[in-house]
């Protein structure tokens, strides 16, 4: 491939991507704000805030938040093994879409009243999605969706995917933030080739998650808290940042 391809191909990329994280923060801040205000009043009481993933490559939206430099502490990431991609990638679709283990999941976490829990996923349908959504709810938890909208809303009821309710993330949330992640997920179409390339919803998680926990940590701020907040332990000092805290989340933690 000519470098002209190459550069026309990074440009149409780039302008997919960016105009999506464009159109998030202009179409979401409210949500946002919203959301972050009940992390906010969450943290502010030392309570954890539990982030899941159910499916692929929604994993890495937890993931992402999670233990991470610049991210807080209080964030403690579900990282069950059944829909990581690491145990199988049709492993992890089957289990994503096999109702009940969802619910399987909250409860081995033992998730309850005045627990909070974000569940991210790009596509906002799977059964074990639904289920975690729906068990957390019944266990008194707030829970926080982020994903598609339009999506969920274009994905057919009778999907394999679906959860027996045939519900969508954002139905069965107390808050959503909508990723705006577009039908298909890829973005480019290239002359010759039947379908699309360059996946989007891994940017949109990022973004919007990352942009979630810095006003989290804005509204903290103004309430005069200075939250925990790992440093890169590649940063000068980081280890040093880091073990003032570490002692008061090791065992609250599961996957510190």
């Amino acid at each position: 491939m000519t470098d002209q391809p190459a550069g026309i191909l990074a440009d149409a990329y780039l302008d997919a991507v960016t105009g999506l994280m464009s159109r998030i923060r202009r179409e979401e801040k409210e949500a946002v704000a919203a959301a972050a205000d009940v992390l906010a009043s969450h943290i502010a009481q030392d309570r954890l805030v539990h982030v899941y993933g159910p499916g692929g490559h929604s994993n890495l939206a937890a993931q992402e938040v999670f233990f991470r430099a610049g991210g807080l502490m209080h964030v403690a990431a579900i990282l069950d093994e059944g829909t990581l991609l690491s145990g199988g990638a049709l492993r992890s679709m089957a289990i994503e879409r096999n109702p009940g283990y969802g619910r399987i999941v909250i409860e081995s976490h033992h998730l309850g009243p005045d627990d909070l829990l974000i569940l991210v996923n790009a596509y906002g349908i799977n059964a074990a999605l639904i289920d975690a959504a729906l068990t957390a709810s019944e266990r008194g938890c707030t829970v926080i969706g982020v994903s598609s909208r339009l999506h969920a809303d274009s994905t057919a009821p009778e999907h394999p995917a679906r959860h027996p309710t045939r519900k969508n993330l954002h139905e069965v949330v107390d808050l959503h933030i909508d990723t705006k992640v577009p039908v298909g997920d890829a973005v480019l179409e290239i002359d010759g080739v039947a379908e699309r390339t360059g996946a989007v919803s891994t940017f949109a998680n990022a973004f919007t998650m990352n942009w979630l926990m810095a006003t989290t940590v804005a509204l903290l701020a103004e309430r005069g808290i200075d939250p925990p907040i790992w440093r890169s332990g590649n940063a000068p000092g980081g280890d040093e940042a880091n073990n003032r805290f570490i002692a008061d989340f090791t065992g609250r933690v599961r996957w510190l």
